[in-house]
């Protein structure tokens, strides 16, 4: 999508702050503002808007998200702590980017319920 940040970021045309992760299907950057010491956002390499438009056919994609965020965080050595996975959907819920993404927090302490 033309106009999206993240498609923007993935083509290479705004660079990303640090990229963490990248592979056929998604890529891993920090997070500009972060909420967590470690704050890594995973971003599909094909743009879904919300969690809303995903099908059947995303069922793996979905699921590669979560194995890489579980992948960088005990690369990031925050595997054994503890960290978040989290994904909004839609502007109530806090997405302000309509690219599904998955937000990976840790190196704190984090509360429940959240936000």
């Amino acid at each position: 999508m033309a106009d999206c940040l993240f498609c923007k970021i993935i083509d290479g045309q705004i660079p990303t702050v640090k990229k963490v992760h990248d592979d056929a299907l998604c890529i891993g950057f920090l997070d500009i503002n972060p909420q967590a010491p470690t704050h890594i956002l995973f971003v599909p390499k094909r743009h879904i808007a919300t969690l809303n438009d995903c099908t059947t056919e995303d069922r793996e994609l979905m699921g590669h998200l979560i194995f890489a965020a579980a992948k960088v965080a005990r690369e990031k050595g925050v595997g054994e702590t503890g960290y978040r996975t989290v994904m909004n959907c839609n502007r109530d819920a806090g997405q302000t980017v309509f690219h599904i993404h998955l937000h990976l927090l840790a190196g704190r302490p984090l509360t429940w319920p959240p936000g």
